[in-house]
């Protein structure tokens, strides 16, 4: 009997806040980090299109068992819509669909925004990685064909007009929610406003729980390729890593002991003792020694652990 391959690469965990550049896609990026860390796992907590900007965090080893919970944070996004063109990706990269002279003025703009903050139903771009029928929506726009895609609803926490430069663009702010797709916004103020609309820039700034001083430029990380010496290479590289429990940042805690620590990496519940204990939680996640040890549910005076970690 043939033994199992080890895996190549490091097994490196932690997060990795990336400031994305535009024209440089979200597999590609995770690709270049795992390359440069010697990674042996590697995985992004949501989508940025190339002609996107900014906040990509990446997980690295056991992170990647916590990028749900990133995933389902809340997002900031700072974009530009361009008023008088409708194109077939909603950005700048398709062709255009639609266009009108006609132009809303700041005072529309804004007394627009209310109807848009909230729990909205939105239709995702027909260039988008929405599933219909086993396919990606954006593979068949490709081959062009023109899909039904139901609406479903987002939440929009805020949603602010931040300048109008000229009659033809302007500058807008969203916080939201999972699954918010930014284009759709643009495509359907600018047919609210019978002008039609698309976004021109686009820059992600927020991913909950990171902040947006924990991004580190791509070119940052690129010049780190010059330390001729390997391990002082992967060494200044290492300490850019935020913490694998940090993803979880929302969830109660609990400090264990090495005892505890070693039943819960076994996939053994332990006993939550104590006045201050939680009684009863769909989810929560144990530290021992500052570092994460398990995820999992509380109930019943125990902790029972879903997702281990070495």
């Amino acid at each position: 009997m043939s033994k199992p391959r080890k895996p190549k690469g490091r097994p490196i965990s932690g997060w990795l806040i990336l400031d994305k550049p535009v024209d440089f896609g979200s597999t590609e990026a995770v690709s270049k980090i795992k390359w440069l860390f010697k990674a042996q796992k590697c995985g992004h907590a949501g989508t940025l299109d190339p002609l996107a900007s900014g906040m990509l965090p990446i997980a690295l080893g056991d992170a990647t068992k916590t990028v749900p919970y990133v995933m389902d944070g809340r997002k900031i996004y700072e974009f530009t819509v361009t008023w008088g063109e409708e194109r077939a990706t909603d950005d700048l990269e398709g062709e255009i669909t639609q266009s009108s002279d006609k132009r809303p003025t700041e005072q529309q703009i804004r007394d627009l925004l209310p109807s848009y903050t909230g729990v909205i139903s939105q239709i995702p771009p027909q260039f988008s990685a929405i599933k219909i029928s086993g396919e990606r929506a954006y593979d068949l726009a490709r081959e062009g064909e023109t899909v039904e895609i139901p609406s479903r609803e987002v939440e929009i926490f805020r949603l602010t007009l931040v300048d109008c430069p000229d009659e033809s663009t302007a500058h807008f702010e969203v916080e939201c929610g999972k699954g918010t797709y930014v284009r759709a916004l643009a495509r359907d103020f600018g047919r609210e406003f019978g002008c039609f609309g698309h976004v021109s820039g686009l820059r992600r700034s927020f991913v909950a729980p990171f902040a947006e001083e924990c991004m580190i430029p791509l070119a940052d990380l690129v010049a780190l390729e010059e330390i001729e010496d390997i391990d002082e290479r992967l060494a200044a590289l290492d300490v850019l890593l935020i913490d694998t429990s940090e993803a979880l940042s929302s969830l109660p805690h609990l400090v264990v002991n090495d005892d505890q620590a070693h039943r819960l990496k076994m996939g053994n519940p332990i006993l939550v003792r104590g006045r201050d204990a939680p009684v009863a939680e769909s989810e929560a996640y144990a530290t021992a020694r500052g570092k994460l040890v398990a995820i999992g549910e509380i109930g019943q005076g125990e902790f029972r652990p879903k997702r281990v970690f070495g």
